[in-house]
């Protein structure tokens, strides 16, 4: 006889419990919803429905991986961020509500200067999966932008999610390395580079360490390799006025602000933002000599 979702959903439970997974009724609930193609409360209206072969199926696999510390975003291909959902693969780094703090920082900037409806510039270096770019122009109607990355196969998924959100006419996703070549000035520019030093690497979380691409988490031997790259070339990027927010790993607020002022980048002191943990994630640099009239005409 057929499992039902019932007896599938409480033997899954047990699984991973007993692999130590630590939230296995909501780990559960997501990869049989996804492994029976239905919302996630959908499937719990008719627990005494039999799974079809092919769902078991797929649920015993989905099952399988997690016990084995292999993340539910990983397994679905789909992640939350922001109130949507964006499709990501193994070339690009899972979306994490930390960096929603990004998007409260830039949101908080544009209403301080009255820009919600202005027809903004934005710039989303290393987007991956282009959560961050495609998250504001969702938010922000008239504004458009470029997200760049050097891994073709992660511009294919951040495509793949501005069709699927109805944003493609105004993004556009290149190849590219940091600032390099990039021509034209932003009012907005955003990345969330690698931060962790090479060798913490080994000591992350294996959901983390074992399924994140290296080269988005691998900051070199400080950590702070990219935040250089960006430090040296982000004054010609910005327009006056405009902000520059970049995520930070923990500790390093102060080293990102020095290697700025160093770099003589144009910009004013930083705002730090901190994430629900109560952690600095952001810092917010706003370009000097501000003035409404560099918003895009």
């Amino acid at each position: 006889m057929a499992e039902t979702i019932r007896q599938a959903y409480a033997a899954a439970v047990r699984r991973l419990r007993e692999a130590g997974v630590a939230s296995p009724q909501l780990d559960a609930r997501l990869l049989l919803a996804n492994a029976g193609g239905w919302s996630r409360e959908a499937f719990m209206a008719q627990p005494d429905r039999a799974l079809t072969p092919e769902t078991a199926a797929r649920f015993a696999a989905a099952v399988a991986r997690r016990s084995v510390g292999e993340p539910v975003s990983r397994i679905t291909g789909m992640r939350e961020f922001y109130g949507r959902e964006f499709l990501l693969n193994e070339h690009t780094l899972d979306p994490r509500p930390d960096t929603e703090t990004l998007i409260e920082a830039a949101l908080d900037f544009v209403a301080r200067k009255a820009w919600h409806d202005a027809p903004l510039r934005l710039l989303d270096l290393g987007t991956g999966t282009g959560c961050i770019l495609l998250t504001l122009l969702a938010e922000l109607p008239n504004a458009y932008g470029i997200g760049v990355d050097i891994s073709d196969d992660a511009l294919t998924i951040a495509v793949a999610n501005a069709h699927r959100l109805g944003l493609e006419s105004r993004a556009t996703f290149v190849t590219g390395d940091w600032l390099d070549g990039m021509a034209g000035t932003f009012d907005l520019i955003l990345a969330n580079p690698p931060y962790v030093a090479s060798d913490e690497i080994a000591g992350l979380a294996p959901e983390v360490k074992d399924h994140d691409p290296r080269r988005a988490l691998d900051g070199g031997a400080d950590g702070l390799d990219s935040y250089r790259r960006i430090a040296t070339k982000v004054a010609s990027s910005l327009l006056p006025g405009g902000a520059l927010i970049l995520e930070i790993g923990a500790g390093q607020a102060d080293a990102v602000r020095n290697l700025f002022c160093v770099a003589d980048a144009g910009l004013d002191e930083p705002t730090i933002r901190h994430d629900l943990s109560g952690l600095p994630r952001a810092v917010l640099f706003a370009g000097s000599k501000a003035s409404e009239q560099n918003v895009a005409a």
